[in-house]
């Protein structure tokens, strides 16, 4: 298939590389699929483009990576409709917000971004009753090797 992005021009995706968002995402319900497009091999960020529309990309990361104690439940009703069980575990994303400068990047871990990849699906759950916010800083004390910031 191919897309078009604003962000990374003329795109062939692999359909298997296509999820859908039933619900959309919040903010953005008429857009159910995106392109999931990995940063680099390893790297635990990715960009979620929209099919449909050019202009609409979001920065996602692997949460763990950065937040080794991030937790939370998915009721089993959701759990069900997503497709979720034991033998079919999702992956977890977070929207990333980009600041003028990358160590002032945040992750929204109030909304974390399911991923069914067997059969495709995903969604945005709003989490309740927790102390996450839509801004955690990912590099809270810096860059990893950069001077502190009382050096500069």
């Amino acid at each position: 298939m191919i897309i078009q992005s604003t962000r990374f021009g003329e795109l062939e995706i692999l359909e298997e590389m296509i999820i859908e968002f039933s619900q959309g995402l919040p903010g953005f319900s008429t857009e159910k699929s995106f392109a999931f497009l990995p940063y680099q091999l390893e790297s635990p960020f990715a960009f979620l483009q929209s099919v449909n529309e050019p202009n609409l990309t979001f920065m996602v990361v692997e949460p763990f990576t950065f937040f080794k104690d991030y937790v939370f439940e998915i009721d089993d009703e959701i759990a069900k409709g997503a497709g979720i069980s034991n033998d079919n575990i999702p992956q977890i994303f977070n929207i990333v917000s980009v600041r003028d400068k990358v160590e002032e990047m945040t992750a929204n871990l109030l909304a974390p971004i399911i991923i069914n990849w067997r059969d495709r699906k995903g969604m945005q759950l709003i989490l309740e009753k927790t102390s996450y916010t839509i801004r955690h800083r990912l590099f809270p004390d810096g860059l990893p090797g950069s001077p502190s910031k009382g050096g500069e």
